[in-house]
């Protein structure tokens, strides 16, 4: 049984990644030769019976993971797929105009912060986190705070928490919309802090609040975690990336003093995996991303998790899949429920999982 496919025609035999991934954890730019583009009329022939990757190859042994204990998951693997079928895509660029100048207030105000609080997704910890960071922040107190905390499991909180543990770094988890964290996060920072009016005092001077910086990503849960902490709605939030669009300090009682800024992000995001994962949890502007192509992707993914699986993907749309090839599964989605409208489609998985439906669940493990 085969499917005609619109996207890259494969005119060498599939190739298997099963036997690569050695490399590919040595060497994340391996590529796959076997993909080359045509000028006329590009389409896959996907024929039944292989463990298909994105474009129709075969791909790692994680076709099926229903058997797996989640804990025995090898997110490696999950990684070295997910590289590959980002590959065959058009590259994800986001940079809105207001970036840029605010990147450089913000390094000028960190000249003034007494401790950094860095927010990060917590589906995706690693891929929020700005690779200029720590040149940014030097010696700097920082706090990582990760956000959202009531959108993955308890494996992925304790293994995110034992992580951070090791390398010595403090963490706090919180949900900025119940406010859940944001009282552990007032403790911490103000402790974190407190050497600064004892050297003040020292040279005769007066105590100040301590001043701490809240910085990240866009719509990580910035501002929302800063209403909490104060109570009131103080600085603009919404479920979107881009709401906050200028630097703003807010005095949170009489000794803490709280900077919001506007997300960051680096100009030309070079990891096309983090990209992806940044588009499915919705932390960058969905015009800079193919909606259908994210979703397809997202479907191979939540395919492999053992939290997941195939079963859960059935159940849900009431689609035989494999999990296999994520585009055809967006097309039969299509025609059940959209009259063949595939971009519907393809936001209807989104939003499911940006919802729940498929329980709370992170696409990131911590690296071992």
């Amino acid at each position: 049984m085969a499917a005609q496919l619109s996207g890259i025609w494969l005119n060498t035999p599939a190739v298997t990644l099963a036997g690569n991934l050695l490399h590919c954890r040595r060497s994340p730019s391996a590529t796959l030769s076997a993909v080359h583009t045509s000028t006329s009329s590009p389409t896959i022939q996907i024929v039944g019976g292989k463990n298909l990757g994105w474009n129709g190859l075969q791909s790692s042994k994680l076709g099926s993971t229903l058997d797996i204990d989640i804990e025995e998951f090898d997110w490696i693997e999950l990684d070295a797929d997910l590289y590959h079928w980002t590959k065959a895509l058009r590259p994800v660029q986001w940079y809105p105009g207001h970036i840029a100048k605010t990147e450089k207030e913000l390094k000028d105000q960190l000249k003034l912060m007494d401790v950094v609080i860095e927010v990060r997704d917590a589906r995706i910890p690693m891929s929020t986190s700005h690779p200029q960071m720590d040149s940014w922040l030097g010696n700097r107190k920082r706090i990582i705070v990760l956000n959202r905390e009531d959108m993955i499991s308890t494996a992925d909180r304790n293994a995110w928490a034992s992580y951070y543990a090791r390398q010595g770094t403090k963490v706090v988890f919180s949900n900025g919309q119940l406010g859940m964290g944001t009282m552990k996060l007032n403790r911490l920072a103000k402790a974190l802090a407190g050497g600064v009016n004892i050297k003040r005092k020292a040279k005769g001077l007066l105590p100040r609040p301590v001043r701490a910086g809240i910085i990240g990503y866009p719509n990580v849960g910035k501002s929302s975690l800063i209403n909490r902490l104060l109570k009131r709605r103080m600085c603009p939030a919404a479920p979107r990336p881009g709401v906050t669009r200028e630097l703003k300090w807010v005095r949170f009682g009489k000794d803490l003093e709280l900077l919001d800024s506007p997300g960051i992000i680096p100009m030309r995001i070079n990891d096309q995996s983090a990209a992806i994962k940044l588009a499915i949890c919705d932390d960058i502007g969905e015009r800079s991303y193919d909606v259908t192509e994210v979703a397809a992707i997202l479907v191979q993914m939540l395919a492999r998790l053992p939290a997941v699986g195939n079963i859960a993907l059935r159940d849900r749309y009431k689609i035989e899949t494999d999990g296999r090839v994520g585009r055809i599964f967006i097309q039969k989605l299509a025609l059940q429920l959209f009259n063949g409208d595939t971009h519907q489609a393809a936001f209807r998985v989104l939003s499911d999982f940006r919802k729940g439906k498929f329980g709370w669940v992170a696409l990131e493990r911590p690296p071992r």
